[in-house]
């Protein structure tokens, strides 16, 4: 058996289909997920972090907002090899996680409830007209740096936009580098409301097969009123609509789909590997 060792990082932007199922899906998360989780990949992930999404800013949704959180993890193997494929036990993912967050029917039926499928299947669902499970694997450390590198959190706190885009095959990877390169990138660099502007290719997506997003971005603001200004207002009469456009205006990219974003603060709600403690109750 030969175990591969490679760094990477990895973002699952969770999804919530409506308010009412943020108690269940986070009773979920840290009744049975965290502790699932830790007991299988402690021994070869060094980070393992939940980022709780901030409230999505006016017209976010049409970014593809995920409105519950970014699950973070460092590797330090290739978990999907074969020599990994034999789990000692199945992890509890019911399908109603998918429905809570919207990858899925929303429909109540015992069906439904049925615990027939494994994480591994379940994180496969969703495509179509659903927003698939999001599981993409990306460079331990940015690889490009556009502004901001001389920030520090003395600096203040900040409002990090983090997107993962996937070009239209209307468009093509090419033309889509292109058009990240030489019109996002200097649009966003450009105006005194962003503080920070960093990028990675993603090295491969685990998860529903629509969802092979080709970059993440990750662009910092003092709120989200200076998100808006930039994104929404001053993208009207700054970015020019390309011929492949999949809506009509920025970011020209279907929500969800070929654009997911999550909203977030600078610190993790939990550092799991360090700070789970088991399910304790608000008393």
């Amino acid at each position: 058996m030969a175990y591969e060792f490679n760094l990477m990082r990895s973002l699952i932007y969770v999804g919530l289909a409506k308010e009412e199922y943020r108690p269940k899906l986070e009773h979920w998360l840290y009744y049975h997920h965290v502790p699932e989780s830790i007991s299988k990949f402690s021994p070869y992930v060094t980070k393992y972090a939940f980022y709780q999404a901030y409230p999505t800013p006016e017209e976010g949704d049409r970014f593809g907002a995920r409105k519950m959180q970014l699950t973070e993890h460092y590797w330090l193997v290739n978990e999907h090899l074969p020599e990994m494929a034999n789990n000692i036990f199945c992890e509890y993912m019911p399908m109603d996680v998918l429905r809570w967050q919207g990858c899925i029917p929303d429909v109540d039926s015992a069906t439904v409830h049925d615990n027939s499928e494994s994480g591994d299947a379940g994180r496969a669902a969703g495509g179509g007209d659903f927003p698939p499970f999001i599981f993409s694997f990306v460079p331990i450390n940015w690889e490009e740096d556009f502004k901001g590198r001389e920030r520090t959190m003395e600096d203040g706190p900040n409002f990090r936009w983090q997107f993962l885009i996937k070009y239209p095959e209307e468009c093509g990877k090419e033309e889509g580098e292109r058009w990240f390169h030489e019109e996002v990138v200097p649009f966003l660099t450009g105006s005194v409301r962003v503080n920070r502007v960093v990028s990675s290719k993603v090295i491969v997506n685990y998860g529903a097969p629509e969802a092979q997003f080709d970059r993440v971005v990750e662009v910092w603001f003092e709120g989200p009123e200076e998100w808006h200004e930039l994104c929404v207002n001053l993208a009207k009469t700054h970015l020019t609509k390309p011929a492949w456009a999949q809506q009509d205006e920025f970011p020209f990219l279907k929500p969800q789909h070929n654009i997911a974003s999550v909203f977030l603060g600078d610190r993790c709600t939990s550092d799991n590997l360090r700070q789970y403690k088991g399910y304790i109750t608000l008393r």
